[in-house]
């Protein structure tokens, strides 16, 4: 399982170091390596360009995993270039942006669009498996997830609109009820589909703020 990334156009990154002369870049040696937009060749790549548009790029690095603890150390290792920056570009998912501003007083920009979390299915495909919704129904609809897979996100049942077992917007698509269908019939399951799905508890979302739990035992 991977966070998902791509490169912001560089016009955007550069509108958004507007004013900033030295940069210090980090990348990700996990996920963003996965998806080649934060990797060691993908940051030598953004310090070339930071270097032709005229930056001055006080040095790089590529933590293994920008989203935890290591950020905090390899930050204080480097600490004297980092102190030169005037800011940092992190060529990392979201979570390592968040990261990297625990550890530094720095401003820090990011150079990626966070998408979803995903896996790889064929070399440089990557297909969405979890929107983290909160509020799991796998085990009503055959371990498949209709608000990933469907295309309305819809709850109970098919929409009417795919054929031959397609989605119809688009026929590489599968239909994501006719797959769960096809495995609860294959499971023996099929009476889970006359369960009436209620409306969406939506206080499991992130619409109150960041979500929190607390894990006791």
């Amino acid at each position: 399982m991977k966070t998902i990334t791509e490169q912001k156009p560089f016009e955007e990154i550069s509108e958004a170091l507007s004013g900033v002369e030295k940069v210090y870049v980090v990348g990700c040696g996990t996920c963003a390596t996965m998806c080649h937009t934060g990797g060691k060749s993908e940051v030598l790549d953004m310090k070339e360009k930071l270097e032709a548009a005229g930056k001055k790029v006080t040095g790089w690095m590529v933590v293994p995993t920008a989203c935890d603890e290591l950020t905090r150390d390899a930050l204080e290792e480097n600490a004297k270039d980092v102190e030169e920056a005037d800011g940092i570009l992190a060529m990392t998912c979201a979570f390592g942006v968040q990261t990297i501003i625990l550890y530094t007083n720095k401003p820090v920009y990011p150079s990626l669009n966070t998408l979803f979390v995903g896996k790889e299915d064929t070399p440089g495909h990557f297909i969405e498996v979890c929107m983290q919704c909160g509020n799991c129904i796998l085990a009503k609809t055959a371990g498949i997830c209709p608000l990933v897979r469907c295309a309305k996100s819809l709850l109970n049942g098919p929409c009417g609109g795919s054929v031959d077992g397609k989605c119809e917007i688009s026929p590489d698509v599968p239909c994501a009820w006719q797959m769960i269908y096809d495995r609860l019939a294959a499971l023996g399951q099929l009476d889970k589909l006359e369960e009436i799905v209620p409306i969406r508890d939506w206080s499991t979302s992130s619409a109150g703020g960041p979500r929190q739990v607390t894990i006791s035992g």
